[in-house]
């Protein structure tokens, strides 16, 4: 396919899914920067060898799962121009999203009150709240989008097709959830 080709239009569309792909690589590459040097640190004397997630994750990691659910029925809905079935599944989507922020900040509650570490007192906690906290910038950017589709969808935007904006609000919401599932399968198994 030669992707000069089309109507501007469509020319436009491919380069806003290529600008938010080159967006996804770069952080994912910035993840896997963090994580290396997790993996780097570990070595060091001062390491905490008893790191424990706190329940607050696990929580999160269901919801984060059900949040990418919706957005992808809402996603659906929305395309078959199911107004109300789109709506409701982007307002669960938005409700799973602010939770899973809770649940985050629930979890670095507990990490203090189970272990007593601040966010500087330990090198293997500076890492935890750094990736976590850079993850849920991103999880409010999604959210941010999330907005943007929502208010978009209310003043019934996507029709005939032109659904542009939530196809790229539901793919970069599905990479912050799989960011998620990546970073807590690398907590659990790399202590």
């Amino acid at each position: 396919m030669n992707y000069t080709e089309g109507s501007e239009e469509l020319k436009t569309k491919r380069a806003k899914k290529m600008m938010l792909w080159f967006g996804i690589i770069s952080l994912s590459m910035s993840f896997a920067g963090l994580t290396s040097a997790y993996v780097v640190s570990k070595e060091r004397g001062d390491w905490l060898e008893s790191l424990v997630l706190p329940e607050a994750f696990y929580i999160s990691l269901v919801v984060i799962i059900m949040s990418s659910l919706t957005m992808h029925f809402a996603k659906k809905m929305i395309i078959k121009e199911e107004q109300r079935a789109g709506m409701f599944l982007l307002l669960v989507t938005l409700a799973l999203g602010l939770t899973f922020i809770y649940l985050q900040i629930r979890g670095f509650s507990e990490i203090y009150l189970q272990s007593g570490y601040a966010f500087n007192e330990n090198i293997a906690f500076s890492f935890i709240y750094i990736i976590v906290v850079v993850h849920i910038a991103h999880i409010i950017a999604a959210i941010i989008s999330l907005f943007v589709v929502i208010y978009n969808h209310f003043k019934q935007k996507y029709k005939d097709g032109k659904t542009l904006g939530i196809e790229l609000a539901t793919t970069f919401w599905h990479f912050v959830d799989f960011l998620w599932i990546y970073l807590f399968l690398f907590f659990y198994f790399v202590r």
